[in-house]
C-alpha cells in the first residue's frame, strides 16, 4: 500500500510549523535580550541608582506629579496601587515606568537623576 499524498504533506506541515515557532522564540529572544541590555548600560539608571535619594524630596514629588493618579497614601485611583512596588518590581522597571509611560494612559517624565533617586527613595517606604 503506497501512502497517500496528504500523509506525506503533514511531515512537512509540521516542519514548516516548528521552523516558524523557531524563528518566533529567536525573536522574541532578541528583544527581551535587547531590553535587559540597554536598561543594564543605561546610564542614566546607572547614575540614579548610584544616588542616595531623599524619600522626604521624594513624597514632595510624588504629591505634585503622581498622587492625582494614584492617591495620596499610593492606595491608587486611576492608576494602580504603589504600596510595596518596590518589591513587586525592581527600581529599573520602576525608572523605566516612570521615564517612558510604557503603560497608558501613565505619561511619560524627564527629571535629573537625583529627582528620580529621591522618588525611589519614597516609593522604597510606601508601605
Amino acid at each position: 500500500m503506497e501512502p497517500s499524498s496528504s500523509s506525506l504533506k503533514k511531515p512537512e506541515k509540521r516542519l514548516g510549523i516548528i521552523k516558524i515557532l523557531l524563528v518566533i522564540a529567536a525573536g522574541c529572544s532578541l528583544i527581551i535580550g535587547w531590553f535587559i541590555f540597554s536598561s543594564q548600560t543605561n546610564p542614566y539608571i546607572k547614575e540614579t541608582l548610584s544616588l542616595k535619594g531623599s524619600s522626604d524630596h521624594g513624597e514632595r514629588l510624588f504629591r505634585m506629579n503622581c498622587a492625582g493618579c494614584h492617591g495620596i497614601k499610593a492606595q491608587g485611583l486611576v492608576g494602580p496601587s504603589l504600596k510595596k512596588v518596590s518589591s513587586r518590581i525592581g527600581d529599573k522597571k520602576i525608572i523605566n515606568q516612570i521615564i517612558n509611560g510604557r503603560t497608558p494612559p501613565m505619561p511619560s517624565f524627564e527629571m535629573e537623576p537625583q529627582t528620580m533617586a529621591d522618588l525611589l527613595a519614597h516609593l522604597h517606604s510606601i508601605n
